[in-house]
């Protein structure tokens, strides 16, 4: 029989409810073995309702359960680097949520305790897996654009957007829980799979603004990148915009044409030669699925790495650099 993934669950909060946790289950050679959270009454329900055997509202008595062999880190990131370091220390697997740590510094020091242990880690860039964001790299591989120019992307957002997954408190604007703004929890997305497709980026400059004073984080950033190939990219993220002119969309220019899409949607137009076509996805029902069960077998031995940290350094790397100018 095959070696078995058990995972437990730091952080079982209202992101793990649907996009993750369940998925834990549904893979081959996985199952959810624990789950914790501080608050021992929240994570004693999650548990009873997803089936899961073991609860705990302490992480130390989670990467201290003997049948945990992996564990997934969905707390906010001030948190991700002890949490990792403490599950490498005890030779446990880890999987854990983007934007990995709170700056580029956090994430060499884990890239430092990995080499040196019998663990493994995978960042939670789970776009990557899924059907539409490898259509796209496939579009862009198969060269239908040709000799691609610019990308151009562009998120406007309101001040209560509802692209953020829902928390007791508002720590995503807190930049000492999160790292930054809403930028630092919804571009890591738009930013790795940037990269994923085009490569690492060769120059980067941005700038940041808060005009909002909704908090004290910045609400506007804007930056530009050089990717491989000459290729130019432009990103424009304001999350004080009035509804009017609300928008999500990603545009890939090239010789011939160019393709369009959301990344909190579910479509691809593709513009070449004066016809438009469109391509709808119908994402999974636990969207990091498809991505989980990558993790699973690279746990297993069975496949490479589909997003280590040096490949989620470029992406926190190029954030850094736009909002803080490091």
């Amino acid at each position: 029989m095959d070696k078995m993934i058990s995972w437990g669950i730091i952080g079982c909060g209202n992101v793990t409810e649907v996009k993750s946790g369940p998925a834990f289950n549904k893979v081959p050679n996985s199952k959810l073995h624990a789950v914790m959270r501080r608050d021992a009454a929240k994570a004693e329900d999650y548990a009873k309702r997803h089936g899961v055997p073991v609860w705990y509202n302490d992480a130390n008595d989670l990467i201290n359960d003997p049948e945990v062999n992996a564990i997934y880190i969905a707390t906010p990131p001030k948190y991700h680097e002890a949490y990792a370091k403490a599950a490498l220390e005890k030779g446990k697997h880890v999987y854990i949520e983007k934007p990995v740590t709170l700056n580029v510094a956090e994430l060499d020091r884990l890239i430092e305790l990995e080499k040196i242990s019998a663990a493994k880690i995978v960042v939670a860039h789970y776009r990557r897996a899924l059907p539409m964001f490898k259509r796209v790299k496939e579009l862009v591989e198969q060269n239908i654009l040709g000799r691609i120019q610019l990308i151009q992307l562009e998120m406007f957002q309101p001040h209560e957007t509802n692209l953020i997954a829902s928390s007791e408190s508002f720590w995503r604007v807190d930049p000492s829980i999160s790292g930054g703004g809403l930028f630092y929890d919804l571009a890591p997305h738009q930013l790795d799979i940037m990269v994923h497709v085009f490569g690492n980026p060769v120059m980067m400059s941005g700038t940041a603004r808060n005009h909002g004073r909704h908090y004290t984080a910045e609400d506007a950033v804007a930056g530009i990148m050089g990717l491989p190939n000459g290729i130019m990219f432009q990103g424009s993220w304001h999350f004080n915009m009035p509804g009017a002119v609300k928008s999500d969309r990603c545009k890939i220019i090239g010789e011939k044409g160019f393709i369009e899409f959301p990344f909190f949607g579910n479509q691809i137009t593709i513009h070449l030669d004066g016809t438009q076509s469109l391509e709808i996805f119908e994402h999974p029902q636990h969207i990091q699925q498809p991505m989980i069960q990558q993790v699973v077998e690279h746990f297993l031995d069975q496949s490479a790495n589909p997003c280590s940290l040096h490949d989620a350094r470029e992406s926190l790397r190029v954030m850094e650099q736009f909002v803080y100018g490091k």
